[in-house]
């Protein structure tokens, strides 16, 4: 039997544990020091409307994503929502814990008026892909990006 997802809004007690988790998005990326993340998370927060938000089985963090919503002057000044880091711990994965994730995303975001939500992916695997589309989200805009410092150790 599967146990229930818990989804709430990361708390700073949450950090550490948290930052583990992000290695499951990407083992390679560069960890982010507890003091900044700190500094960090607290910035954040001063965004209105925008949540890292985390899923608990039981005690244990298996997912989470950041949704920060976008003041607009477009579609009559309603905002948008952007959906980040999205990370399921490879244990728990295939078990509609990240698409009951992406669902409450979505929910914060039209409870903030958000005209639309979206998000971006670096994958090319088929089976991400197909989660994404099977959580909602279509395929229908081309993305560009421009980076200035490497995300990953060299």
């Amino acid at each position: 039997m599967t146990q229930a997802l818990h989804i709430r809004p990361a708390e700073e007690s949450d950090l550490q544990v948290l930052l583990d988790l992000y290695a499951h998005l990407d083992a390679r990326d560069l960890r982010c020091p507890p003091d900044e993340a700190i500094r960090v998370f607290r910035r954040f927060q001063l965004y209105p409307g925008s949540t890292i938000l985390v899923g608990f089985v039981g005690k244990t963090m298996v997912t989470s994503c950041t949704l920060v919503v976008i003041p607009n002057l477009t579609r009559g000044g309603r905002s948008y929502g952007l959906i980040e880091n999205v990370v399921t711990h490879s244990h728990y994965r295939n078990r509609g814990f990240g698409k009951a994730l992406l669902d409450a995303a979505a929910e914060r975001a039209w409870a903030e008026d958000c005209y639309k939500v979206m998000l971006m992916t670096g994958s090319k695997t088929p089976a991400t892909l197909a989660f994404y589309a099977s959580a909602g989200f279509e395929q229908t805009k081309t993305g560009f990006q421009m980076r200035r410092h490497p995300a990953r150790e060299g």
